[in-house]
């Protein structure tokens, strides 16, 4: 008899955290009024673990992830990566900490128009200290890990926009990020782009060890996570419904 798969929330269980959010209180002011967008929202994410987080528009998801990178700081409760409290630190620090081990990938790609597609990915490793040709040999293997060995010289005005979220893709793992941070990403795509962008999205995570959490509305890019998470009063709770593949 086979033996059952292994379970991926118990197997989350069993690795060391690399992210945990606890208590996250967020609110901002609106027409002379307080709305709160997170109300105590608590999660524990394992190293190497993929976590999509859905729910409805404007329920906090785009904060949520602001909070975790250090973007912005919450009113009440902690964010910590790999033990450090982000949140509990100053502004320089939570940008150091953001620029060496955080990677983003967002819906409309913010890549540097005047940059091509190399020097997108380059960049990142300069900001943080690696350059000349270990910066160069790096970035292009990113890109050649996404199929697009053969448009490093190209402007990115020249891209689609699949390619162009391979590009972010690329710049957001080259400096090998132990969490990587992916809000709305196939949100620009045509459906059958985004079937070709999410394999090359989780097979990179996973393959390079990489925390993944994914704010999404993408049923089938939610159904490849490990767990499902949904952003409802606040809070972050198990999806009450797993979209299906």
């Amino acid at each position: 008899m086979r033996a059952p798969a292994p379970c991926p929330a118990c197997q989350a269980q069993e690795r060391t955290p690399v992210l945990q959010i606890e208590d996250l209180h967020r609110s901002f002011r609106e027409g002379g009024r307080t709305h709160a967008v997170l109300c105590g929202a608590c999660a524990t994410v394992a190293a190497g673990e993929v976590v999509a987080i859905t729910g409805r528009s404007g329920s906090g998801k785009s904060t949520l992830l602001n909070l975790v990178s250090g973007i912005d700081a919450p009113d009440a409760g902690t964010v910590r990566l790999d033990g450090t409290a982000v949140s509990a630190l100053g502004e320089p620090a939570r940008t150091l900490l953001r620029r060496a081990q955080v990677g983003f990938v967002y819906q409309f790609f913010n890549l540097i128009p005047t940059l091509n597609a190399i020097e997108n990915v380059r960049l990142v490793l300069e900001l943080n200290g690696v350059s000349g040709a270990a910066a160069a040999a790096r970035s292009r293997e990113a890109l050649a890990a996404v199929g697009l060995e053969g448009r490093a010289a190209s402007a990115i005005e020249e891209l689609s926009g699949g390619e162009q979220q391979r590009v972010a893709i690329a710049r957001a793992l080259v400096h090998r990020p132990r969490l990587l941070l992916a809000d709305e990403p196939t949100g620009n795509l045509d459906e059958a782009t985004a079937r070709e962008v999410v394999p090359v999205l989780l097979s990179l995570a996973r393959g390079s060890g990489a925390t993944l959490l994914i704010v999404t509305h993408d049923a089938l890019l939610a159904s490849r996570a490990d767990r499902v998470l949904e952003l409802r009063g606040g809070r972050l709770e198990p999806a009450a419904q797993v979209p299906a593949a």
